[in-house]
């Protein structure tokens, strides 16, 4: 299943996309695309409605994040080695693990502000991880079983506060903004392989990044093991797991960054497409 939130911020209505791309009311049914809804008991239940049987949303549309009542966000770092390369860091032993706050958290299409005084705003398309039941202490053979389903993330940052300004790369990482989710939360049996997903983002029709989640040094299951050992991930929970090379920071011979005005556009196979103004 394809999963969405429809609407204003704050006002966002349960959607399921069908299998012509429809937009489909599911409010009839549950109140939102929330923790009980992405329970696999809540997700069983979806699936055996009929997306004929229910309304169809139609017109332009704004897409919310896909699933509410998000309490961690989670990032990981440096976690492809060619990404690593061009931002002169040696491949990490173990997974580079920061936060994004929730406060960043919008929608796939909303603009994005650039911070007063940024230098160095940067682009990054990741996959997110959606968690479904509470881990703590997982192995790896069993973190899969964790996860309700899968979306696209613009792990938007500000390089000079993430690399420059301290010891973490937290406060780069968590402004205003700086977390478009979705616009699907995509269920783990629609997705299959979480590590045969292309993924590509443009900044203003260029192409800067095109890659795939299978060069990941860390694949999805074994960040999620990882992270479970030292924090309690809770259902709602979103992993956000690395980016593929081709970002602001990495353009040779100079780095560039955005500026207002730029636009982003950015997607991964399977699980839809975003893209921002840079305001």
């Amino acid at each position: 299943m394809k999963l969405c939130r429809i609407g204003e911020a704050g006002q966002e209505r349960p959607a399921l996309v069908d299998a012509n791309g429809h937009i489909r009311d599911l409010s009839s049914h549950i109140s939102d695309i929330d923790i009980a809804a992405i329970a696999p008991d809540g997700l069983a239940q979806l699936a055996t409605i009929d997306p004929a049987s229910l309304p169809l949303i139609e017109g332009p549309v704004r897409y919310g994040p896909p699933v509410a009542g998000t309490r961690q966000f989670i990032a990981i770092g440096l976690n492809y080695a060619d990404h690593a390369a061009e931002s002169n860091l040696p491949i990490p032993e173990e997974p580079v693990v920061f936060n994004k706050w929730v406060s960043c958290i919008q929608g796939p299409n909303d603009p994005v502000t650039i911070p007063a005084g940024s230098r160095k705003t940067d682009w990054e398309v990741e996959l997110g991880v959606i968690i479904g039941t509470a881990a703590h202490g997982v192995d790896k053979a069993d973190a899969l079983a964790h996860v309700a389903g899968y979306c696209v993330v613009n792990d938007v940052s500000e390089r000079e506060w993430q690399t420059e300004r301290g010891a973490t790369w937290d406060k780069g990482k968590g402004f205003p903004t700086f977390g478009p989710i979705g616009p699907w939360l995509v269920t783990t049996d629609e997705v299959g392989d979480p590590q045969a997903l292309s993924m590509w983002l443009d900044v203003n029709g260029e192409r800067m990044q095109d890659g795939s989640t299978k060069t990941m040094i860390f694949s999805v299951a074994e960040i999620i093991a990882y992270v479970s050992q030292f924090m309690m991930l809770l259902p709602g929970d979103i992993i956000t797991t690395g980016t593929p090379p081709g970002v602001g920071l990495g353009q040779k011979p100079t780095p560039w960054y955005l500026k207002s005005g730029d636009v982003v556009a950015l997607g991964i196979a399977g699980l839809g497409e975003q893209k921002q103004r840079f305001i």
